[in-house]
């Protein structure tokens, strides 16, 4: 059995600092041994079956793997499985059968804070000694602190809540992502004179603080500025779900059914109620100037 991969081991919500420290030594090895760099992580938050409360997550699976092959260099993505069978299995058996005997690594990477196994009893120095008695490499990747903190992904998820998106973002390392396929709205971003793509937010993902946001936005490969509203719309008419509305500064053409990618950079204001349609179009206008502005310095 030719074990061919340097597995990187986590959940990876969000590919912050730290997952990208994780995700660079491990393409570093696959380069060192020549064989392929790759992640493994688990289709469901292991928090959502252990404690029977599910976590607003900051990515997809599509968008996790997305990240981590365009940011990290990673070239394979396995997501294994997390149901009562895996949540059960022993450690030694995860790090010999699962890892070794079925995912075929040659060599793991994990975090300082990685559990896995039944009960969450099998823990880095328990990997490295495992690996030592199966002769394969094995690297722990210290904590990573910014501003004094530890970056994680339930701080970051804290901090996009609480509309700090600018410090959400210095710890990921780039702009929070949402992708999606840009869905019919009301059409009042175009009745208003700002034609708006609009992306309902997936299932099972973190909706940031309401409001506007400055971002950037991706279509067909090209990138451009783009206003964000994510909210309800308070003053149209409250919406039962959020929706995401960008107005890509300097696009023209239909957006109806593209794949859009938006980058969430800053947040610039909470969600408003004004008073008539005319106050929110000049507050709208007032708003898509600002991140104009900002990306013509």
């Amino acid at each position: 059995m030719e074990h061919n991969r340097v597995l990187a081991l986590g959940f990876f919500d969000g590919i912050h600092l730290g997952h990208a420290a994780l995700l660079k030594k491990t393409c570093e090895r696959a380069r060192e041994l020549g064989v392929t760099a790759a992640a493994m992580s688990f289709d469901t938050h292991p928090d959502t079956l252990v404690f029977g409360t599910p976590v607003p997550l900051l990515n997809t699976m599509a968008e996790r793997e997305f990240l981590m092959r365009r940011l990290c260099g990673i070239e394979e993505v396995i997501f294994a499985h997390f149901d009562e069978a895996m949540m059960h299995m022993p450690w030694e058996t995860f790090a010999e059968e699962y890892l070794v005997g079925q995912l075929h690594a040659c060599h793991v990477v994990c975090g300082h804070d990685f559990h896995f196994g039944d009960r969450g009893q099998g823990n880095p120095e328990r990997l490295l000694e495992k690996c030592r008695s199966l002769g394969i490499g094995c690297d722990v990747i210290p904590e990573i602190r910014l501003d004094g903190q530890c970056v994680s992904s339930t701080a970051i998820r804290t901090l996009l809540q609480q509309g700090a998106c600018e410090t959400a973002v210095r710890y990921l390392g780039h702009g929070h992502l949402v992708t999606g396929t840009v869905c019919r709205g009301a059409g009042r971003g175009a009745g208003l004179g700002f034609p708006t793509a609009n992306l309902p937010l997936s299932d099972g993902v973190l909706a940031p603080a309401f409001g506007v946001y400055r971002a950037e936005a991706e279509v067909d490969g090209r990138a451009y500025p783009a206003c964000v509203n994510l909210g309800v719309h308070p003053t149209v008419g409250a919406l039962k779900k959020p929706l995401l509305e960008a107005n890509l500064i300097g696009f023209s053409g239909d957006l109806y059914g593209k794949e859009l990618a938006i980058w969430l950079q800053a947040h610039l204001r909470g969600e408003l109620r004004f008073e008539s349609v005319e106050a929110l179009r000049a507050r709208v206008l007032y708003d898509r100037q600002l991140v104009a502005d900002f990306y013509q310095k």
